[in-house]
């Protein structure tokens, strides 16, 4: 009974910790898939680049200045997609601070709980300790007690015999 209160106390914070880790967690991995798509739209944009480099449309199969311009647009639209990246990485890396930062706050708490509960367990079992004693020690003053009143009522009913016989003697001597 003793071990089964702060076993349950601590399972019970470890599942309030589970759902809330479960939480965060769903979140973390909606933001990488976010940030996967973004890295298959660049990827994709990149192709378009790359595609768009090798087209030479004007004459003698040289580049225009819009082969060029569409380069560049495209190659600015790559640069928007990696800065949207990065900032959706860095909301990645503090998802994962955060859960970090949560587990070990979890940890502190669950361990510092752990440790309230075995202090109160000790305390709670030297008090047990000397409850006992008290309790042995009362059952001692408690026979000691009986074993008195067991002795004056012995010797006043030896007492109450021993005035009887010589109240008969002397009825008998007055006789």
């Amino acid at each position: 009974m003793k071990k089964i209160i702060p076993f349950c106390l601590l399972c019970f914070f470890c599942l309030n910790a589970a759902a809330q880790f479960k939480a965060d967690s769903i979140a973390y991995q909606r933001q990488r898939a976010k940030i996967n798509a973004m890295l298959a739209v660049r990827t994709e944009k990149f192709g378009q680049y790359d595609e768009s480099l090798s087209k030479h449309t004007g004459i003698f199969g040289l580049q225009t200045k819009k082969d060029i311009r569409r380069s560049n647009n495209i190659l600015m639209d790559i640069v928007k997609t990696d800065n949207n990246i990065y900032r959706e990485l860095k909301i990645l890396l503090e998802y994962r601070t955060f859960q970090q930062n949560q587990v070990q706050d979890q940890s502190k708490e669950t361990e510092h709980i752990a440790t309230e509960s075995m202090y109160t367990i000790n305390r709670l079992q030297d008090q047990l300790l000397k409850l006992k004693k008290q309790n042995e020690e009362n059952i001692k003053l408690q026979d000691k007690a009986s074993l008195n009143f067991k002795i004056i009522v012995f010797i006043l009913v030896i007492i109450i015999l021993f005035l009887l016989k010589n109240q008969i003697r002397r009825k008998e001597t007055n006789l």
